[in-house]
């Protein structure tokens, strides 16, 4: 399977339906934090809690966690980031 990837500056759907998430690309951010769901709203059941993103970090691998319901991220803070997933 193919990787895709969609680029978020707030709070919102990656994905509808099953999949897996590969990882998140962290283009900026300031205080930024990220929360993951297996969901297509943030609700129950979370994938990740809070991450919280530290300076020049740019990559986080999230190792094909497979999702079922859909991919929905919140951001905290202001973040420019960039999720992969399949």
């Amino acid at each position: 399977m193919f990787n895709k990837y969609k680029n978020i500056t707030a709070s919102g759907l990656v994905k509808t339906g099953a999949g897996k998430v590969v990882g998140v690309v962290i283009n900026s951010h300031s205080s930024g934090t990220l929360r993951f769901w297996d969901a297509v709203t943030a609700a129950t059941p979370t994938i990740f809690n809070t991450i919280t993103l530290s300076a020049g970090e740019r990559f986080i691998p999230l190792y094909e966690v497979s999702f079922s319901i859909g991919l929905y991220v919140t951001i905290g803070g202001t973040a420019n980031v960039t999720i992969v997933y399949q």
